[in-house]
């Protein structure tokens, strides 16, 4: 089967989901009024320039955690100043305490629901702060993960190929029989690779035109390809307006 294709549903029993950019986005009412009107124009082009393999780039999550709010800035063409790096600070602090990535975006919960309906395993593993479970929790979403993977919890982050084993083990599912969807390339295609998972990259910007993995454009295009097999998520394919 091609790198470029999409998993067959029949093959897939167990989904490991990334969480900030595949389940959650980050809350841009809470960033500077001036943002407002360039969250999108200015979040694409920031997760790309953040995308770097770790020997080249940033080392840690924290870190990549860090910078991004900065390239968000410059992406929205807004000079940094003290003023800007004091809001950074409060952002910082926030999400340090309750997570700022907890925007859910449409559809998110109606795909998790179809994949659940259609016998999917789920399980989420993230690069994070120890705050992920409850997030989950507090965006209703935490009912559907069987395992919820949370780096901080584990002292081991993505890339690294022993969380995702740490997930198959907990959640008692073979590699052969997982896929893993993430968003950030070198982050999450990379190191699912690494322990044997197959791939698919959320990609709702079309970042990686190159990339040599399948791509979907949200969890909702993946539900609608996993269960359309299935006989199974038929509410789902209606309510979508996909289903062909």
């Amino acid at each position: 089967m091609s790198n470029l294709r999409l998993p067959e549903s029949s093959s897939v029993r167990t989904l490991l989901l990334d969480a900030g950019g595949v389940l959650v986005r980050p809350d841009f009412e809470r960033v500077a009024e001036a943002l407002r009107s360039h969250d999108v124009a200015a979040e694409a082009p920031s997760k790309r320039e953040l995308d770097q393999p770790p020997r080249e780039g940033l080392a840690t999550d924290e870190e990549r955690g860090w910078v991004y709010f900065n390239l968000l800035l410059r992406h929205a063409g807004i000079t940094r100043s003290a003023g800007t790096d004091a809001a950074l600070v409060d952002l910082k602090a926030w999400h340090d305490r309750h997570n700022l990535w907890d925007l859910v975006p449409e559809g998110v919960e109606e795909a998790l629901r179809a994949f659940k309906g259609a016998g999917l395993r789920l399980a989420v593993v993230s690069n994070a702060n120890g705050t992920v479970r409850h997030l989950l929790d507090r965006l209703g979403l935490f009912e559907f993960f069987e395992v919820v993977i949370d780096s901080a919890e584990e002292n081991v982050e993505k890339p690294d190929p022993r969380i995702f084993k740490i997930a198959l083990e907990r959640i008692g599912a073979e590699a052969g029989e997982a896929v893993h969807v993430g968003d950030i390339y070198n982050v999450d295609v990379v190191g699912a690779r690494g322990a044997g998972l197959r791939v698919v990259l959320v990609d709702e910007a079309g970042l990686y035109p190159d990339a040599d993995c399948p791509r979907v454009r949200s969890l909702g295009e993946l539900a609608v390809h996993l269960v359309s097999d299935t006989g199974r998520g038929t509410d789902f394919l209606l309510d979508s307006g996909t289903a062909q």
